[in-house]
């Protein structure tokens, strides 16, 4: 069964395509952009606070690095394929960046196997949704510029609205804890999946307004969306079992480098590349690579672990 906020996504492509009125406020959207890339990081930050950092610095970095990689080496793929300079940025991104609910469908198929898995993973999610978007933001930057300032270019991806909001909710979880940031717990966390229905919503009307344009890249879309996660899970399992992860940790690595972004990674790069096609990124995203990972790919991302770790 998908997610509930899935369907919501698609109630605004079909509101969309069935050329129905429906429309969010500009101005509402912008206000749900800010609440969910706050949130994202508020929990993140909660969750960094929780561990001692020093011990699970290798497994941080591990998975920083990791998400903050893909969209290099998406980059160069997508390119030849034709994309455009932001396109390929804004898709790498969404690849680079790690699906919240993936994730979860994963953690409750190993617990249903009776596999274990670090109690701690959800931290590795935490440290993977912005890398990839500064990352992808990076390459956006560099494929409009014929000469590089990298101190205004670093700049720009290090304090621009998206990146800012994300780490800056990082820090204030982690430095207020879960006992600090109870009195916002209300707003920030248990409003989180109302709020993010309204902004798949918002997404589905993108998206559905823009599938003609989508039509002319069908098939590559159709190709990174179901080729690029294989390809990505061994990559996060090897990672995984090179940090020396449990059977279920390495799982977890390989799902959560195989999964795509539809909630950090759309808000983040319709704010900061809004030239790129976000029809495009939430079609492979969403649309394809979510449903191949949910039905298909963790069954095969957890075989594989076995056959690393055993």
């Amino acid at each position: 069964m998908l997610d509930v906020v899935v369907f919501f996504f698609l109630l605004g492509v079909v509101a969309r395509v069935a050329g129905s009125d429906l429309r969010l406020p500009e101005a509402l959207y912008e206000t749900l952009s800010i609440y969910l890339l706050l949130a994202i990081g508020l929990k993140g930050g909660i969750e960094l606070s929780r561990e001692p950092f020093a011990a699970l610095m290798p497994q941080v970095l591990g998975a920083m690095l990791l998400s903050f990689t893909i969209p290099l080496l998406l980059y160069p793929v997508l390119r030849a394929l034709r994309l455009s300079g932001p396109d390929a940025a804004s898709l790498g991104a969404h690849y680079g960046s790690v699906s919240v609910v993936t994730f979860a469908v994963v953690t409750a198929s190993l617990v249903r196997q009776g596999i274990g898995h670090e109690s701690h993973a959800a931290l590795w999610v935490a440290v993977m949704e912005a890398p990839g978007v500064v990352s992808g933001i990076l390459l956006a930057r560099l494929s409009r510029l014929k000469e590089v300032r990298w101190g205004a270019l670093l700049h720009e991806v290090a304090f621009g609205k998206s990146v800012l909001l994300l780490l800056g909710g990082i820090l204030i979880g982690a430095l207020a804890g879960e006992e600090g940031t109870a009195p916002i717990r209300p707003l920030f966390i248990d409003l989180f999946k109302g709020v993010l229905a309204l902004f798949l919503l918002e997404l589905g009307l993108v998206a559905g307004a823009r599938l003609a344009e989508v039509r002319r890249f069908g098939a590559t879309v159709l190709a990174v969306g179901l080729l690029v996660p294989p390809v990505l899970a061994l990559l996060g399992a090897l990672a995984g079992w090179a940090l020396g992860l449990s059977t279920g940790g390495v799982a977890v690595f390989a799902t959560l480098a195989a999964s795509a972004s539809y909630i950090a990674a759309p808000t983040a790069m319709r704010l900061a590349v809004p030239e790129a096609n976000a029809a495009l990124s939430i079609t492979a995203a969403l649309g394809i690579t979510f449903p191949f990972n949910i039905v298909v790919g963790i069954p095969l991302y957890i075989q594989l672990a076995q056959a690393l770790t055993h």
